[in-house]
């Protein structure tokens, strides 16, 4: 029976994604929540408050993964293509450079050698994407997958806390936005690095505590500028 070893960097480029779109759902839209809230504006000018910033953050988390991603990815393929140049003309200086890099990690040179030229016979241009340029399928950008995922899951986690700005009482809505809120991102923590294989105390401790602030900082600012109103 082979045995096969199972590793979670195949997640890496859509865990990143979800995960910082959850997380700044969740407290971007408590903490706009809970500042306007804090400027004692009324109910329905935290839920329109609340509404327009799950509209604009998922749409900023979209446009922002995809152009950065894709940046990511224009350089990766301009690396790419120069490198195809470089084999087309300049193949032994290439293969040099392949098996030098084998060499620096701990391979004898001759060894080295004929493990370049096995691997540059078998797919050269990968070989120096991934021993030379750092490039493998499995971790290289993908602009859409990153949009897609960043958005959708601010959209959720944006959802959460302004679902309990509606259903609460105003008198108590900064305490049970706050509260809930603080929740909702120890479980995103603990989800997220359970699916990431981190430990699960780190990861809840660092996402929750990072939430409290924001949203601590966004309820003194309301708070200023409401009682000045």
């Amino acid at each position: 029976m082979k045995y096969i070893e199972k590793h979670r960097t195949h997640r890496i480029g859509w865990l990143r994604a979800a995960v910082l779109g959850a997380n700044d759902g969740i407290v971007s839209t408590a903490s706009l929540v809970v500042g306007v809230a804090a400027a004692e504006t009324g109910q329905a000018a935290v839920l329109v408050a609340g509404v327009a910033g799950l509209v604009a953050g998922a749409m900023s988390m979209a446009a922002g993964e995809y152009v950065s991603v894709s940046s990511q990815a224009d350089t990766e393929n301009a690396d790419l293509q120069r490198e195809r140049e470089e084999l087309a003309t300049q193949g032994e200086q290439e293969l040099e450079e392949l098996a030098a890099i084998y060499a620096s990690r701990g391979l004898e040179s001759d060894l080295a050698r004929q493990v370049a030229v096995q691997l540059m016979a078998h797919d050269a241009l990968g070989a120096h994407a991934r021993d030379e340029l750092g490039i493998s399928a499995m971790l290289s950008a993908r602009p859409v997958q990153a949009a897609l995922a960043s958005a959708g899951t601010f959209a959720v986690g944006a959802a959460l806390p302004l679902l309990v700005a509606v259903l609460a009482p105003f008198n108590q809505l900064i305490w049970m936005v706050t509260a809930s809120s603080l929740v909702f991102l120890a479980l995103l923590g603990a989800v997220s690095a359970r699916t990431g294989g981190a430990p699960v105390l780190r990861g809840t401790v660092r996402v929750t505590f990072w939430g409290a602030l924001a949203m601590a900082l966004t309820a003194g600012v309301g708070a200023l500028f409401g009682a000045v109103v």
